[in-house]
Order: structure tokens, then C-alpha cells, then sequence
């Protein structure tokens, strides 16, 4: 669409948007996978009118199932635009063209930050529904969220030690949602214990050096690949934990109440090596 096309069309948005942002917006579209299903979880029937299409992947989304109830955008602003929103939901590293086109035409976009602690998710919950109009919603799911954390709270006593390995060596180390995930099922984060933060490689020698005790690796795609290589290499197998590693799955990527999932998984392998 030519831009002299969406003139028109954004007079009217603007015109439309203060108005119905007084109120709880009609018409939201989600073009970040997190926001995806946090809209998902808070919005009201007919609220959300498109999600990106990650949201009905499998092997990224937490809620793809449900995400096939809605329409799927690839983040575009002409393709957003003709969806006529009153409010995009975004993330920190959403297309920064697609945000600011979307902004300069009057549509009203909010851009939600990374989650890097599980206590941060109260946050993101509550921010979804003061945007959307349903904060007794919001509230309703952070108190369901609150008491499943607390009853996955681990035991005390030796916490064992995980290594996240990844396809090309990379990892997460402190200041990560996956870090966090750990820690609240009772592991340490061999990542974390090197020295590493954020996200990066870790070497073959340093994980075989670290001795985990439990292996997180990503489940593999049909036709194996060569980033996926150092994932099997057969130096692997002098440590007991890559015979039964872990997969990580989409509720590690999101900061939703889903990531709760991946806790509990955790909390039960970490009871197995314990012999309990």
C-alpha cells in the first residue's frame, strides 16, 4: 500500500483513537510472540483481532493451540493498518520500522520489555491488563500465578547442577529468564557459576569440565543440522547427564504464566536425582 493510500485511513485512526483508548480498546493486535499470549490469556472474547504468526508454532509458542483460534500477521504496518487496531501490543525488539510507521499514522502501540525474572511476570501481566481494561482479570490470573509458584517453591538441600546447551554452544548464564527457571526448581546454572550473564556460547571443554548434572538441550528438528553437531559430539557422553537430558520447550521463552510448566518439569527431575 502506497503511503498516500494510508493517509485517510490513519486521519480516521487518529481521530477514533483517543476515544476508544479512554475506554477498553475494541480492536488489539498482537505482533510479538510474549504479548501474543499474554492477549490471549487477558483479552476478552472478540478483544484480539490477530496474532503474529509464531503464536500457532508448535515449537515457539506456549499456547499454539489456542492461537489457531485467530487471524495470523507477519508484524507488516500495511498489513496491521488494514486490520483497523485501536491498539498494537509490541515487544522491546519488535521491527522498530513496523513501531514507528504504526505510531506516525495514529495508531496507539505499546511495547512490552523482556522478562529476565520470574518475578518480573506480575509486571507484564498487570501491564496486558491495565492496557486491554481487565485488571480484575489480570489480578485473577497473578493470584493463581503467586500460589503455583510458591507451592513449586523448592525444598532445601543440595541444589544440583544444570547446563542449558544449545545448537553452536550457546547458553544462558545470570540475568536470564532460563537462569531464573533454574533457580526456582532448585538447580544452579553452570552458565551462572562460570561467570557468564545474559546470552552467548559456552565452550565443549568448559561443559564437559562443569560436570552437570542434569543437560538442557533443544529438541532437535527432524533433519539434523550442523549447529547441532557439538549437541551430540561423543565427549559429551563421559558425563551421566547427557543419557537422559532435558528438553526445553516454548513456556521457557515467555515471561506468562506458562513458564510455571517448565518450573514443575524441573522441580520433578530434580526430585528424581535426589532419589526421592
Amino acid at each position: 500500500m502506497r503511503p498516500s493510500r494510508l493517509i485517510p485511513l490513519a486521519a480516521a485512526l487518529v481521530l477514533a483513537g483517543a476515544a476508544a483508548l479512554a475506554e477498553a480498546p475494541r480492536r488489539v493486535v498482537s505482533i510479538n510472540l510474549c504479548t501474543d499470549q499474554l492477549a490471549m490469556l487477558i483479552a476478552q472474547p472478540g478483544q484480539l483481532v490477530s496474532v503474529s504468526r509464531l503464536a500457532a508454532d508448535p515449537r515457539s509458542s506456549a499456547m499454539a493451540e489456542a492461537a489457531r483460534a485467530y487471524p495470523a500477521n507477519r508484524g507488516g504496518a500495511e498489513e496491521i493498518v488494514l486490520l483497523r487496531p485501536d491498539l498494537v501490543l509490541a515487544g522491546r525488539f519488535s521491527d522498530p520500522a513496523t513501531v514507528s510507521m504504526l505510531r506516525r499514522l495514529g495508531i496507539a502501540v505499546e511495547q512490552f520489555e523482556i522478562t529476565r525474572r520470574i518475578d518480573e511476570i506480575p509486571g507484564q501481566i498487570r501491564q496486558a491488563g491495565r492496557l486491554l481494561g481487565r485488571e480484575d482479570r489480570a489480578e485473577a490470573l497473578i493470584a493463581e500465578f503467586e500460589a503455583r509458584r510458591a507451592a513449586l517453591a523448592p525444598a532445601p538441600g543440595a541444589r544440583p547442577v544444570a547446563a542449558i546447551f544449545y545448537p553452536n554452544g550457546f547458553t544462558q548464564g545470570a540475568d536470564t529468564l532460563s537462569d531464573d527457571i533454574l533457580a526456582h526448581a532448585g538447580f544452579d546454572n553452570l552458565a551462572a557459576r562460570l561467570g557468564r550473564r545474559g546470552s552467548g556460547r559456552m565452550s565443549l571443554e568448559d561443559l564437559v569440565m562443569g560436570d552437570p548434572d542434569l543437560l538442557i538441550v533443544a529438541r532437535p528438528y527432524p533433519a539434523t543440522s550442523r549447529a547441532e553437531e557439538v549437541v551430540a559430539h561423543p565427549a559429551l557422553h563421559a558425563t551421566g547427564a547427557a543419557l537422559h537430558p532435558e528438553f526445553t520447550g516454548p513456556d521457557w521463552t515467555c515471561g506468562t504464566p506458562l513458564v510455571l510448566d517448565a518450573v514443575a518439569r524441573l522441580a520433578e527431575r530434580r526430585r528424581a536425582l535426589a532419589g526421592e
